[in-house]
């Protein structure tokens, strides 16, 4: 999401940058490209009108005019605005109720049941909570079965009682969830093709029964601006706290995130980001901002690879870096924990100026990784401590063990001794990083 639109925008910020003054000329002419970018990402246009006067105004008040470097400052004013767009500051769920109460409700395809999954696994992993899981979308076909089968997957819960009534289901569930001290309540609602009356008055009647902490509407980001009406839609009927964006993996412009809070007043909470049932994400509006511009999140890159490496494991690993004693069981057990830091192409997008060093456009191959990981474990634990060992008959035996190449072993064994260089020069301060 946002890549057509983030290359525009950097590029419009790279140029003023090279601007000495900023003058009205100049300034009406970035904020022309700006307005076509945003547009064209299918930005609400009342919401682009708005944010270019914000800009113009502020880019030509005295501040800018005062500035050394001018074009830095513009480049400020247009990342606040676009956090401001975005909803300001990262919104985070109100808690009150014990157990907590958390109604999800959408459109059929929307991908409530996934997404509730998905948010009862953050909510355990990353506050260490006790989450219930319940089946109150009585209608659809096998949507009992697909909320059971994602909790049999996490190893959590699902709480159901079958196709009866789902406001007597999410009571009994409250009941059951107080007796055996969870944490989390996640009710999965009913949806429907579109908005329409026995939807809104089932779930009227759910929350009023039950009284949620939160109720989140899980809103799919690949409709565009239909999404705006589907929020108003469901917003005007029930009081909504927040809204999940899925698909924000997909081919989407990203035009409904900048025009969700401005349009609706709803706060974005949650951004859904793989398929897998840990791609989910709190949305911050600042660190979105950056990344929209170029700028990286590294402070995700930092909280991800908190969260994923074992950091003993990784101190051990810098040391024999620095030693020169890194051998192949190492690069292995990192490799295994780079991995769970997610796809590696959107780790790179997160380092600043991404796109400039080319590192937007990298595409990993999983199964390349899953070579690798074959390569290195048909050898002995002798030839992973140490590769020189390995010559031609070697090589043979290991290809025919991971049923490769002898090329891609040996392809491997180069790489390696490559990035041991490479890590040896960096860690003794005789090798400058390009950034």
């Amino acid at each position: 999401m946002f890549e057509s639109l983030g290359d525009r925008l950097q590029t419009v910020v790279s140029k003023i940058k090279g601007y000495g003054k900023i003058t009205e000329e100049n300034i009406s002419e970035m904020t022309r490209e700006i307005r076509l970018a945003l547009l064209e990402a299918d930005v609400n246009y009342k919401v682009v009108k708005e944010f270019i006067n914000n800009v113009k105004e502020k880019a030509l008040g005295e501040e800018v005019k005062r500035s050394l470097k001018p074009g830095d400052v513009f480049v400020k004013i247009v990342k606040d605005e676009l956090t401001e767009l975005l909803g300001g500051e990262k919104e985070d769920l109100k808690i009150n109720g014990s157990p907590a109460i958390l109604m999800l409700v959408g459109l059929q395809g929307s991908g409530k049941t996934t997404t509730i999954g998905k948010l009862a696994n953050l909510l355990r992993k990353k506050h260490k909570k006790n989450p219930l899981l319940v089946a109150c979308d009585v209608y659809r076909p096998a949507a009992i079965d697909q909320l059971k089968q994602i909790g049999s997957g996490l190893n959590i819960e699902v709480y159901e009682e079958g196709k009866k009534d789902p406001v007597e289901i999410a009571n009994n569930a409250i009941k059951y969830a107080k007796e055996n001290n969870y944490d989390y309540v996640l009710i999965d609602t009913a949806g429907r093709l579109h908005i329409d009356e026995d939807l809104m008055q089932e779930l009227d009647n759910i929350k009023n029964s039950v009284n949620p902490d939160e109720i989140l509407l899980v809103i799919d980001a690949m409709m565009g601006q239909d999404a705006i009406n589907v929020i108003e839609g469901f917003h005007n009927a029930l009081p909504l706290t927040g809204v999940i964006l899925t698909k924000l993996d997909g081919d989407t412009k990203g035009g409904v995130a900048l025009s969700v809070r401005h349009l609706t007043n709803v706060p974005i909470k949650f951004i859904g980001t793989s398929e897998k049932m840990d791609g989910i994400d709190y949305f911050d509006p600042e660190r979105m901002a950056g990344r929209i511009l170029g700028m990286g999140d590294i402070i995700s890159l930092v909280e991800k690879a908190t969260e994923a490496i074992d950091e003993k494991e990784a101190e051990k690993a810098a040391k024999k870096m620095q030693s020169g004693k890194f051998d192949l069981d190492d690069f292995l057990s990192q490799m295994k924990q780079i991995k769970k830091l997610g796809p590696l192409e959107n780790l790179l997008k997160l380092i600043p100026g991404a796109s400039k060093l080319g590192l937007n456009n990298i595409k990993v191959d999983p199964k390349q990784l899953a070579h690798i990981e074959a390569i290195i474990l048909s050898m002995t634990p002798s030839e992973r401590r140490n590769p020189d060992i390995i010559k031609a008959s070697r090589k043979t035996r290991i290809a025919k063990g991971c049923g490769l190449s002898v090329q891609e072993v040996n392809k491997l064994l180069t790489q390696f001794e490559q990035m041991k260089k490479m890590m040896k020069q960096i860690s003794s301060g005789n090798m400058k990083m390009p950034f």
